[in-house]
């Protein structure tokens, strides 16, 4: 009874420490995993002709300047879609007039189906002013946390040379040093790999997105091309909710459901094709954890921390399991939560 009362005191207190410092935890949890893939890509680039002649720290600089790049290019992306999409929306307006106005009777408007009846009981319904000030905030909070995020990377990379000899000093020893740093090793290079491949996965995915959107003639493709290759980290819900943005736009651009129809038949098929051939020739599986445990990872992070949390959750699960699996005394624990028992 005493050690039930503890633990559940202990986790009580991780999750209150949790809540509390989003704000600092979020951004070093997100560069601990960009570091990782990182890590493995400069890894990677020994296989290219030029690229890999330079030395370890040279690579290591080089990707995280093109990652550097990318972040800012995927603010800058941001902020220039919000304002081509509020530039849109009068055209956006007259395309959904038309659509609503065919479909009048589903919304239960069976007198006169007038744009003024139609915005009366569907926009006018909607205070978008109150919108402004949180997506303003929310705008700066993305910036301040993509900041951090390319800072903390940077000074982890630079640190890394140092590690060994310091887990060499705390472990008190050689023999144990050595001993710790082969186990850290080993969990650093099992996931790198699996991030670095599922980030491989996720880019094929927005490639694949992209080019469907552009032959298709959806505005912005790019921009839900990269939000469909974000949101693929978050497994089950993570692809859904990547489809049904372009879905929904489709509908206020051309004003037609053939073409959504069109959108949602092609976009899932990229999906599938990537979820169902890919990823097991990829990766054997996109993540060893049970089904259960994948749900209830979702449920605990992104009841903490919202969507950051569940874009993190199945990265942080996953790199939990590799971590006690590697360790004799807690790989019990991970075959419970592995998917296939095996570790």
């Amino acid at each position: 009874m005493r050690n039930a009362t503890y633990g559940t005191a202990l986790i009580l207190m991780i999750g209150w420490i949790l809540w509390i410092g989003k704000p600092v935890l979020l951004p070093v949890l997100a560069a601990v995993i960009s570091v990782y893939i990182l890590l493995a890509a400069a890894e990677s680039m020994q296989q290219l002709p030029i690229v890999g002649r330079l030395p370890d720290w040279a690579r290591r600089a080089l990707i995280l300047l093109i990652f550097a790049l990318i972040v800012i290019l995927l603010f800058v992306l941001v902020i220039d879609n919000l304002a081509q999409v509020a530039a849109a929306l009068p055209r956006y307006e007259s395309n959904l007039v038309m659509l609503v106005t065919r479909n009048a009777s589903l919304l239960g408007i069976e007198d006169e189906p007038t744009w003024a009846n139609i915005r009366r009981v569907t926009l006018d319904q909607v205070d978008f002013r109150s919108w402004i000030a949180p997506v303003l905030l929310s705008l700066r909070g993305f910036g301040i946390t993509l900041f951090l995020v390319v800072l903390y990377a940077s000074f982890f990379i630079a640190e890394r040379g140092t590690m060994s000899r310091k887990v060499i000093l705390a472990m008190g020893g050689e023999e144990a040093g050595g001993r710790a740093i082969s186990l850290l090793s080993r969990v650093n290079e099992r996931i790198g790999q699996y991030l670095f491949v599922k980030t491989v996965l996720n880019v094929i995915l927005g490639a694949m997105s992209f080019v469907i959107m552009l032959l298709l003639g959806i505005e912005f493709a790019l921009f839900w091309a990269v939000l469909i290759a974000f949101l693929n980290y978050i497994p089950y819900i993570g692809s859904l909710i990547g489809v049904i943005f372009p879905v929904l736009l489709s509908l206020a651009q051309f004003g037609t459901l053939n073409m959504a129809g069109a959108v949602l038949v092609s976009l899932t098929a990229a999906q599938v094709f990537v979820g169902a051939y890919l990823e097991p020739r990829m990766m054997g599986r996109a993540f060893n954890l049970s089904p259960f445990v994948v749900l209830l990872a979702l449920a605990f992070w992104s009841t903490l921390w919202g969507l950051p949390g569940a874009l993190l959750a199945v990265p942080l699960t996953a790199s939990l399991v590799l971590v006690l699996g590697e360790i004799q005394a807690a790989r019990p624990v991970a075959v419970l939560l592995s998917a296939s028992g095996k570790v």
